[in-house]
C-alpha cells in the first residue's frame, strides 16, 4: 500500500466520521422530513447500462440542501439502493453523488 493510498484511506475515514456525526447532529424534525428530488440540479448522463441523471455534476460537490440531505439518508437507510415514484435510485461509491433512472 502506498502512501497515497494510506492518506486517501484516512481521508475518507475522517469524511465518513463526520458525516455520521453531521447526522447526529441534525435535529429529528430535519432528518424525517420528506425530500423533493426535484429541486435538485440534476444533471444528465450515459454510463454502461445507458442514460441516466446524477446529483452533483462530476467534479462537483453536492450542495447540502435539506432534500438532498434527507435522500441521502434515505439511500443509506435503505443499503445504497431505492424507488420512489417510478424512479431507481442509487449512491455512488463516494457515498455522496446519487444516480437515477426510471424504473
Amino acid at each position: 500500500m502506498t502512501l497515497e493510498n494510506i492518506i486517501v484511506d484516512y481521508l475518507v475515514k475522517i469524511r465518513d466520521a463526520a458525516a455520521e456525526a453531521l447526522d447526529q447532529l441534525t435535529p429529528p424534525e430535519v432528518r424525517e422530513k420528506d425530500y423533493n428530488p426535484e429541486a435538485l440540479k440534476w444533471i444528465r448522463a450515459t454510463g454502461p447500462a445507458g442514460p441516466y441523471e446524477r446529483y452533483p455534476a462530476p467534479q462537483q460537490k453536492p450542495k447540502p440542501t435539506a432534500d438532498y440531505l434527507n435522500l441521502l439518508n434515505d439511500l443509506k437507510a435503505h443499503e445504497g439502493k431505492l424507488t420512489r415514484a417510478g424512479l431507481f435510485y442509487w449512491l455512488f461509491n463516494d457515498n455522496e453523488t446519487i444516480g437515477r433512472k426510471p424504473k
